[in-house]
């Protein structure tokens, strides 16, 4: 399972909301500037997510894009959700014989498991360095 870029880079969108979280709204503008992205990347990529709910946009001079929820209620699993699809290491589960299938399905459920006990609170609070902040397991 390959994450894409839509992917990455709609997560670093929700990362940096939550970092901002019950303050001003922020533009897509600043989120590409701080992070060296497409601008119009980004414009195409929040669109699913206000769809989805997991993001509000705010018209005005001081306009731009809030989380539409706490982040820790936020999880990565719902963004990746929304950006890719449904989580599958493998096209057609049906296909595989029953050692591999049973295999596909725990590397899946292990990639849910990940994805849906990290919260955008968990990651937006991360820092470089700090290895007791939050560990990741598989």
């Amino acid at each position: 399972m390959k994450i894409s870029t839509k992917g990455r880079y709609g997560l670093t969108i929700m990362i940096e909301l939550a970092k901002k979280y019950g303050d001003r709204p922020i533009s897509l503008r600043s989120i590409a500037k701080a992070n060296n992205l497409s601008e119009h990347y980004l414009e195409q990529l929040v669109t699913p997510l206000r769809n989805a709910g997991l993001v509000k946009s705010i018209r005005g001079a001081y306009g731009g894009y809030v989380l539409a929820d706490h982040p820790a209620k936020i999880t990565a699993g719902d963004v990746i959700r929304v950006l890719e699809g449904p989580i599958s290491p493998v096209e057609e589960l049906d296909e595989e014989e029953p050692a591999k299938r049973e295999l596909w399905i725990r590397v899946r459920d292990a990639v849910e498991e990940v994805l849906d006990s990290t919260t955008l609170e968990d990651l937006a609070k991360y820092s470089e360095g700090d290895n007791e902040s939050y560990m990741f397991y598989i």
